[in-house]
C-alpha cells in the first residue's frame, strides 16, 4: 500500500485498502461517550475479524461503562493522512464469556490473553455500521466506503 499524493483511489480499492489496514494495523483510537460525562478516547489494541473490531479493556473503564450506556463508538486508525474511521456499534463480553475464537486470536496476534490475568478485562466486538477511508484532501469526495454495514463497489 502506497501513499501517493493526488492519487485518487476507485472505491473498491478503498476497501481493498482499507481491509488491508484493518487486518495489519495494532493500534487504534477508540471513542465513545456518556451522556454525563462526556467524550472518552482512549489508544487500544485491536483485532479485526473480517467483520469486527474487538479490543480488551479493563472491566471497570470508562470506555466499558460508556458502551454499556451507549454502544455508540468510533474507532479511528493512527494515521492522519491514510485515514480510517469506523462508526458501529459495541458489545460486551467478560473475559469468561468472550467467544473463544475471539479470544485466542487476539491472544494470538498480541501474544498475551487477557483472561490469563487476575484483574478482569472485558472484551468489546466493535460491528461497523458506517467506514469512511480518504488519502489527504483530494479524495475526501467518496470517502464513505461502508454505509448500514455493507461494503461499498
Amino acid at each position: 500500500m502506497e501513499t501517493t499524493a493526488g492519487a485518487h483511489r476507485s472505491t473498491a480499492e478503498r476497501v481493498c485498502d482499507t481491509l488491508e489496514r484493518l487486518d495489519t494495523e495494532r493500534d487504534v483510537w477508540v471513542s465513545t461517550a456518556h451522556h454525563e460525562h462526556g467524550p472518552h478516547q482512549v489508544p487500544l489494541w485491536f483485532l479485526w475479524d473480517g467483520q469486527a473490531a474487538w479490543i480488551c479493556t479493563g472491566a471497570t473503564s470508562a470506555t466499558v461503562r460508556n458502551v454499556r450506556t451507549d454502544p455508540r463508538v468510533r474507532l479511528a486508525l493512527p494515521d492522519s493522512y491514510d485515514v480510517v474511521l469506523v462508526e458501529g456499534e459495541g458489545q460486551c463480553f467478560s473475559d469468561g464469556e468472550a467467544p473463544e475464537g475471539a479470544a485466542l486470536a487476539f491472544a494470538d496476534k498480541f501474544g498475551w490473553d487477557p483472561r490469563s490475568e487476575e484483574k478482569r478485562f472485558t472484551y468489546v466486538r466493535i460491528a461497523p455500521r458506517t467506514v469512511r477511508a480518504w488519502r489527504g484532501e483530494a479524495e475526501l469526495r467518496g470517502r464513505v466506503v461502508m454505509r448500514d454495514g455493507a461494503w461499498l463497489e
